[in-house]
């Protein structure tokens, strides 16, 4: 989806554009509309800073049409750098008001919100969590995806892969699909352009495989299943451990997967499987038992299945890891005794 354009100036409000006071004045300052495809905000977002926190515009046109001067745009730009940042939208007003160069200490006083939590347009629904979570949700929200691309990169950057995904990535996904399921179908585009930059910030973090050494760990989803963010931070993870990996990714067919079993000889295989239609215990068992190598010294791969869609009694000869952490464990345990035996 492309970005809101920098220089748009098309009214929004469902009015003509208007001259202001001059024509000098309505050749640069812009329409509530305009200014909101500009931010990548909503207009009803716009006039919520402006009647909460005091963040409005200097110029209205017969008293009624809102007009917003460069110094306006440029004060609202800090706000919603501030707020992206995890900065409160109360205390991002008041820092933005100064930098801007504008009044300081004008911003009315503001009511405090029944669980902390903002009810303002296209609020995701996040509490208890990392500041950098909600600065991510409400870059995603405004599509603003250099900022949500940025966050990704410094939270990867700063606590690596398994805490970034666990604390920042999966809380902010989740309030996502929380607000797309409780808005009859909206916001799904803002949960495509969140998951599109989680799957790229994870990519970035994953060096070209490793051609010697002991054997990868493949990664695949089961037949059927098109979820793939989990086993990509897995992925990263592993390989910021420096352990080979191989992703196959979504879906891969059965016959794809034993084949490449049988050509790669993995150290183990990580099966995900997000719902229960799609987990499949004949394949994990074949896949268990595909075998390769010489006569007489044939191995086996360890079987892994990851994901919700294997909820139910342990199986047999296979782990199941209850978080991204406990994965990492289990694997890389493989590597440090190639000879253990099998999962309790």
């Amino acid at each position: 989806m492309s970005q809101p354009s920098l220089t748009a100036r098309i009214p929004y409000d469902g009015a003509p554009d208007e001259p202001g006071p001059s024509a000098q004045a309505a050749d640069v300052s812009l329409t509530t509309g305009a200014l909101a495809r500009r931010l990548g905000v909503s207009p009803t977002t716009l006039r919520s800073w402006d009647r909460r926190y005091g963040i409005g515009p200097a110029v209205r046109a017969d008293g009624r049409h809102r007009r917003w001067t460069p110094q306006d745009v440029a004060v609202l730009e800090e706000m919603c750098r501030l707020t992206t940042t995890g900065v409160p939208p109360a205390e991002a007003a008041r820092a933005a008001r100064q930098t801007a160069g504008g009044p300081a200490g004008t911003v009315p006083a503001v009511t405090p919100e029944r669980g902390g939590a903002s009810h303002a347009a296209g609020a995701l629904p996040l509490s208890g969590v990392r500041q950098e979570c909600r600065g991510l949700a409400r870059a995603a929200v405004r599509l603003d995806a250099p900022a949500v691309e940025e966050l990704l990169t410094a939270a990867v950057d700063q606590y690596g892969v398994t805490v970034a995904w666990q604390e920042v990535m999966v809380p902010t996904l989740h309030a996502v699909g929380r607000k797309w399921f409780s808005s009859g179908d909206r916001y799904v585009e803002v949960e495509h352009l969140l998951s599109w930059h989680v799957s790229s910030a994870l990519r970035r973090r994953t060096p070209p495989p490793d051609r010697q050494g002991a054997g990868p760990v493949i990664l695949a989803c089961v037949p059927g299943e098109q979820h793939t963010l989990p086993i990509e931070a897995l992925n990263a993870a592993l390989a910021e451990l420096g352990l080979p990996t191989r992703m196959f990714g979504a879906a891969v067919p059965a016959e794809a997967l034993t084949a490449a079993v049988r050509r790669l000889g993995p150290a183990a295989v990580v099966l995900w499987s997000q719902a229960r239609s799609t987990a499949s215990l004949p394949l994990a068992r074949h896949v268990a038992d595909t075998q390769w190598g010489v006569k007489g010294a044939r191995r086996r791969p360890l079987v892994v299945l990851g994901g919700t869609g294997w909820s139910g009694p342990p199986v047999r000869g296979m782990f199941r890891p209850s978080s991204l952490q406990n994965a990492l464990d289990i694997l890389a345990a493989v590597y440090r005794e190639p000879a253990s035996g099998e999962p309790s």
